[in-house]
């Protein structure tokens, strides 16, 4: 095969993925597109082995996640982007391994923190729910859309 065959090829490849917006294997999902074996998501694009997601898109083997991309093996993530292995994220980008953050960047085995800062279980809960308090679910759903 030569080169410029190749790329024909790969270039034909590349543009029947892009068009084929159907899903395979997928129980109940509604509005999804381009999802693989994913149950009950909503309003999610690329997911595969995901489930009870909403407005997911790229994203492999979460549950319960809403409003983030590119995940993997996350579960109850909010607003979150490229995290990995994780839970109960909201506002985070580039975590893996972390539990229970709030507006972190670029963890890796953390757990109880808010903008990188660690705090106790108590001292999390306690300064989340102020913090909350003060931003306000208006100003969370503006965080949300970016």
């Amino acid at each position: 095969m030569k080169r410029h065959e190749f790329e024909r090829a790969l270039r034909e490849l590349a543009r029947a993925h892009a068009t084929d917006k159907q899903n395979q294997g997928c129980v109940q999902c509604d509005r999804c597109e381009r999802c693989t074996d994913c149950t009950f998501c909503h309003d999610s694009n690329g997911l595969v082995r995901c489930h009870y997601c909403v407005a997911v898109s790229s994203s492999v083997d979460c549950t319960h996640c809403r409003a983030s991309r590119s995940l993997i093996r996350c579960t109850h993530c909010t607003s979150s982007d490229r995290c990995s292995q994780s839970a109960y994220l909201s506002f985070c980008v580039d975590c893996s391994n972390c539990a229970y953050c709030f507006g972190c960047v670029g963890l890796s085995g953390a757990e109880f923190c808010i903008l990188n800062q660690r705090y106790d279980r108590t001292g999390f809960f306690k300064q989340l729910a102020e913090l909350e308090r003060e931003l306000g679910s208006a100003s969370l759903e503006a965080l949300i859309k970016g």
